[in-house]
């Protein structure tokens, strides 16, 4: 996987518990980081998972049909 580099600027004792944390499990800071990313990157998704099914619920989002988006699209299927 394609890697980037990113600057950050973290609280102090942020930063201490990222130092702990790492040491702790044997990591590198930057795996922590990735890991806690990943977790909480999964956690969002279910928020807006359910804020979507909520928006849906009410109303307020339109759900389209399949043939609907095809016809929309000019695409002739049959299905």
């Amino acid at each position: 996987m394609k890697t980037v580099k990113k600057l950050i600027t973290l609280d102090q004792s942020l930063a201490n518990d990222l130092e702990l944390v790492a040491k702790s499990l044997n990591k590198t800071q930057r795996e922590v980081i990735e890991l806690a990313l990943d977790f909480y990157f999964d956690y969002t998704d279910g928020i807006i998972a359910d804020k979507i099914t909520d928006d849906i619920k009410k109303g307020t989002m339109k759900v389209y049909s399949s043939k609907e988006v095809y016809k929309k699209l000019g695409i002739d299927f049959e299905g």
